[in-house]
């Protein structure tokens, strides 16, 4: 199987996502967002072809990475390639996160079983379309106010969202340090 990549995977990240990540870019994106960061990767017919083999060697061969994070374009257009690389992942033992201009809602409502499969195997999802008139320099890991930070595995047990914790880290660490 293939999947169509925008560009070379990022290794070394740190703005798209909790700790050093690595960025798979996704080629295709339908949303025209207004302002978009990645205009580049929309054409669906643009980026080069890419045996998901070859990205799984690659992400193998990963070393000090917390994670791998799908972004484009839309890796929602490219679930079934995203949702056997997000397995790899787990079994690399990092965490997944992805960025989507659909909302939870909207990829819940289409019932799409590549789409679910994939939702199943993401961590955090960030999800809606870039807002440019809610856009905020003061938000972590997304650009617009609208866009939602979410703890994918809570919300499908919960049936609602149920956003992420930024947090918990520097809570759990506090925790420690009273016991101290």
């Amino acid at each position: 199987m293939k999947i169509r990549l925008a560009a070379d995977l990022q290794e070394d990240s740190i703005v798209d996502g909790e700790g050093i990540r690595t960025v798979i870019w996704t080629q295709g994106c339908s949303h025209n967002c207004p302002f978009c960061h990645n205009p580049n990767t929309h054409d669906f017919n643009g980026g080069e072809l890419v045996d998901l083999d070859d990205v799984i060697e690659r992400l193998e061969n990963l070393r000090g990475q917390a994670g791998v994070t799908f972004s484009g374009g839309d890796p929602m257009f490219q679930p079934k390639a995203c949702a056997i690389l997000a397995k790899k992942i787990h079994e690399l033992n990092m965490n997944v996160w992805a960025y989507t201009g659909f909302t939870f809602e909207e990829l819940l409502e289409k019932g799409n079983k590549d789409i679910l499969d994939f939702l199943n195997n993401i961590d955090v999802l960030i999800d809606g379309r870039f807002e440019i008139d809610k856009k905020s320099m003061d938000l972590e890991f997304r650009g617009s106010s609208n866009q939602r930070i979410i703890d994918v595995k809570k919300s499908l047990e919960n049936n609602e969202v149920v956003l992420y914790n930024l947090n918990k880290k520097v809570e759990k660490k506090k925790e420690t340090l009273l016991y101290i």
